[in-house]
């Protein structure tokens, strides 16, 4: 049953679920409270005084350097890719219909890393071609995955499948490229493909948030057709979806979030798959849920490297060994649900 208070407005409608609400605001909250633990500690402590006179611009000392030069880029990029993350992963799985779908497990991840590392290990390239390389592999990988699935569609078992030995095959170019690098190059690649927010600075940030300011908006605009899509092909063409362009649009948003999300950080695991999940189960609403995913992807990984920073201090651990790590024991539980939905 779905329940909820319907505004109108015109020609528009929208339902509010009382639950979705709460949980968005809940969410939000924590949010904030890990983003003011990020920027007020760490080995120079600040009171939230201070941090709030350096966002103002009112301090030109040694906490506007540790604020606005350290610890805010790092910050908005942990939430921003966090957030394209839960996006691109809750639209490939609304897409699929398989919880498992998300980039990490179809390899649009590592397709993009492909892309990136050529860039980096071949080209010597910038930030803006590294993200182009990325993109060009992941939008490769999409096209390479949807070849070997043509006449059978996006759903079932068999894309996940695909999508696994495709990833395979990605991870032994990886290593192929590093071995054609040069020692220093190989350490910096290797780094690389761990995930990691350390010494990302306002490039990073802004390249990401450019990334998510044209990417978002389609993506939210088109949930509504992506839930009727979700109903099944007809019921959605019925309900006057053109359901092939909503799923080419959708498809290429989702690729392009995690492509750039790679391009920034390196490959960061689990959260494209967690996110949308844990968001669904929270909100107990049937659809993308993206709002409720793409903060509660922020906050995982925001999160994450929070618990990265702190807890294993002085070293300096990349965020992406945390989710892997997590994000590994939360892939057997889904497993296990599923096999067990499966046999029932």
């Amino acid at each position: 049953m779905i329940t909820g208070t319907v505004l109108r407005a015109g020609g528009l409608s929208v339902r509010i679920r009382g639950r979705a609400i709460v949980v968005t605001a809940a969410t939000l909250a924590v949010l904030v409270a890990v983003a003011l633990i990020s920027l007020t500690t760490g080995d120079y402590e600040l009171s939230v005084g201070e941090v709030v006179r350096a966002l103002a611009g009112q301090d030109s000392g040694g906490a506007d350097f540790i604020v606005n030069t350290l610890r805010l880029p790092r910050l908005l990029t942990a939430l921003t890719v966090g957030a394209a993350l839960a996006v691109s992963g809750a639209l490939l799985t609304s897409l699929t219909g398989n919880a498992l779908g998300s980039p990490d497990i179809i390899g649009f991840t590592n397709g993009s890393a492909v892309g990136a590392l050529t860039v980096i290990i071949l080209v010597h390239g910038s930030m803006t071609q590294i993200a182009a390389g990325a993109l060009v592999g992941g939008l490769a990988t999409a096209a390479a995955v949807h070849f070997l699935m043509l006449g059978r569609g996006l759903h079932g078992f068999r894309l996940i499948v695909t999508g696994i030995g495709v990833s395979t095959l990605l991870l032994a170019v990886n290593s192929y490229l590093i071995t054609r690098a040069t020692f220093q190059e190989a350490l910096e690649a290797q780094a690389w493909l761990i995930g990691s927010l350390g010494n990302r600075g306002w490039i990073h940030a802004q390249a990401i948030l450019l990334a998510c300011a044209v990417l978002l908006p389609p993506a939210f605009v088109l949930s509504r057709r992506l839930s009727m899509v979700e109903m099944g092909d007809l019921t959605a063409t019925a309900l006057g979806v053109n359901v092939t362009r909503t799923r080419a649009t959708l498809l290429v948003v989702s690729v392009a979030l995690a492509a750039f999300a790679t391009a920034v950080t390196g490959p960061i695991w689990f959260i494209a798959l967690a996110a949308p999940q844990l968001a669904r189960r929270l909100t107990r609403t049937a659809g993308p849920a993206l709002l409720p995913a793409a903060l509660t992807g922020a906050l995982l990984l925001a999160g994450s490297d929070l618990a990265a920073q702190r807890l294993f201090a002085p070293a300096l651990l990349p965020v992406g060994t945390a989710t892997g790590t997590i994000g590994g024991l939360y892939l057997i539980w889904l497993l296990i649900t599923e096999s067990r939905k499966s046999r029932a």
